[in-house]
């Protein structure tokens, strides 16, 4: 019985050792095609534009906070208790919105890059599945993210993808470059 169970153990080991010699790995730093598509840069200038222009929004509220506050210390000493009140209400006010408004500003230029940035990332993934499956490729790693821990030589994909998104002009990758194990 135990031969049996041996043996069976041998020829398993065999069996998945052959289908692991015929799976082809490859590599690809995601991070450098987004940066070449054109599409990028166009979201890069959105996005820019997006915070810029709250920006200026939140410059304004500044300045007018500002102003109220120079206003009110120089007229602090002539005016009346209740409206001495009044004045820092509208003053504690004008900056809860200033407060308000950053955090809603950032939330929104969050949304807004996921707005800009995930077709991105789709046409990206679409391409790289895509040239996984023509090239019969088991697995593929993305060496921009830090998620190969260990890899054989495998082939880079990223002249086939820029290929397959019509990036032509852009730099050729080097042809020997492998994904790093780290260091034990």
């Amino acid at each position: 019985m135990f031969k049996k169970i041996a043996l069976l153990a041998l020829m398993l080991a065999a069996f998945s050792g052959s289908l692991m010699a015929q799976t082809r790995f490859g590599h690809i730093n995601s991070s450098e095609v987004v940066g070449m598509m054109s599409d990028t840069k166009k979201a890069d200038e959105d996005l820019k534009k997006f915070t810029s222009d709250l920006q200026t929004q939140l410059k304004a509220m500044v300045e007018e906070l500002q102003n109220k506050y120079q206003d009110y210390q120089a007229k602090k000493a002539t005016l009346a208790d209740a409206v001495k009140e009044i004045r820092e209400k509208e003053i504690q006010d004008l900056q809860q919105r200033i407060d308000d408004f950053q955090q809603s500003a950032q939330q929104n230029i969050g949304k807004k890059k996921e707005e800009l940035y995930s077709p991105i990332f789709k046409k990206v993934e679409k391409a790289i599945k895509e040239v996984a499956a023509e090239g019969k490729y088991g697995y593929i790693f993305d060496s921009s993210t830090g998620t190969v821990l260990y890899a054989q030589d495998s082939d880079n994909i990223l002249d086939l993808v820029k290929k397959k998104l019509n990036l032509t002009g852009m730099p050729a990758a080097p042809a020997d470059e492998k994904p790093k194990a780290p260091r034990k």
